[in-house]
């Protein structure tokens, strides 16, 4: 789908997930809820006031949020359904089929992972748990964020269970790279992306970021940093990376019913935020869009038509950069400004077999093409 290299940055830097290698103590926290309460909306809080909120969000939180200890090393977890299944990040549980899961009581027992989805870095387990053990949390709503608004983050960093960091919204919308490669040589990309401030270090991998009423908005899954320990573990630069929610809600039903997840196909790579020089030599008529790059033979979008760029630009470009190619700027009447809004639009809103159309710009025409999706190898 999406280029991965960042073809027009002067500093490229490292994406690492946060698997933690080593284990820690356990934290207890005693449990008195099965289903936890949801804080309400404040006006806003004077400092003591927030200090307050902030204690009630842990210990509402926090006994829904376990430790999971695999072969090569501890992430965490949390309760998403009193039948005893656990959200965790597929990197944390990678190659297991069996891992320890431990609850913030001290209650220690073993789950199954019975799903998992490489390119979202979603995993299931499930475990046999009493219920009293089983604290859910409730699920927000990514789609009403705002950049700015405060979030908390809880997990085993460094195997300290039951660790509390807070920060805010960095940015919505971001995508990264799966680790799946693509049929177009470069690499499946994962949409809708939550940026935050919130220190998030090896071993918060799965654990959830909250708001301040207490819901999970976002899978904490990575952070982008250039500094790294003795060890060479990674250290917290104020940007990570989480999953959101709504991804979730949409992933992880099915990773429970049949323990994977069929994504809607296109057969493109595209790329977009092009600096000006760039789309001046590509011949863009504006500056928002998704620039097809590539389509993918025998896939879906070749069959409907669309095309990617095929005359050279010169020394001066990728060689991935050609002009001729379609600018996509909206999807079933959706704007378009990156390509970003078309994964994110893919994922949450369409399955192998649906129709989609996409509205490009090719040269002085606009065209409508529609699309009927395949499934994504």
């Amino acid at each position: 789908m999406r280029k991965i290299s960042l073809l027009f940055s002067v500093v490229i830097l490292a994406l690492t997930m946060l698997a933690c290698q080593y284990t820690g103590g356990m934290v207890a926290t005693p449990a008195t809820n099965q289903v936890l309460p949801v804080v309400s909306e404040r006006e806003p809080l004077d400092l003591t006031s927030q200090e307050e909120l902030f204690v009630k969000i842990y210990e509402q939180v926090s006994p829904g949020v376990v430790a999971i200890r695999t072969s090569t090393g501890q992430g965490s977890g949390w309760v998403y359904d009193q039948a005893g299944h656990i959200v965790t990040n597929h990197h944390v549980v990678e190659g297991e089929s069996q891992v320890e899961v431990d609850f913030p009581s001290g209650y220690k027992t073993y789950g199954q992972v019975i799903g998992f989805d490489a390119y979202s870095d979603l995993a299931v387990v499930k475990v046999e748990a009493p219920s009293s053990e089983l604290f859910v949390l409730p699920l927000g709503d990514s789609d009403v964020l705002r950049v700015g608004q405060l979030v908390i983050a809880i997990g085993n960093p460094f195997g300290l269970n039951g660790t509390m960091t807070t920060g805010i919204i960095s940015a919505l919308g971001r995508s990264l790279p799966s680790g799946s490669a693509a049929p177009s040589g470069g690499y499946f990309a994962n949409g809708d992306i939550i940026q935050t401030d919130a220190a998030l270090n090896p071993g918060n991998s799965g654990g959830p970021l909250v708001n301040l009423r207490g819901e999970v908005i976002g899978v904490n899954s990575a952070i982008r940093t250039t500094a790294y320990t003795e060890v060479g573990e990674p250290v917290n630069s104020g940007i990570g990376f989480a999953v959101s929610i709504n991804t979730v809600k949409r992933i992880v039903p099915d990773l429970i019913a049949k323990g994977k997840f069929d994504y809607p196909y296109l057969g493109i790579s595209a790329v977009d935020d092009l600096p000006l020089h760039a789309i001046e030599a590509l011949g863009l008529p504006r500056t928002t869009g998704a620039y097809v790059t590539s389509v993918i033979p025998g896939g879906p979008a070749e069959k409907a038509g669309l095309r990617s760029g095929t005359q050279s630009l010169g020394e001066e470009f990728s060689n991935a950069l050609k002009a001729g190619g379609d600018l996509i700027i909206a999807a079933d009447g959706r704007e378009i400004r990156l390509f970003d809004d078309l994964l994110k639009y893919l994922l949450l809103n369409k399955r192998p077999g649906d129709k989609i159309v996409l509205t490009v710009l090719r040269g002085n025409q606009q065209l409508d093409i529609e699309v009927t999706l395949g499934t994504r190898p």
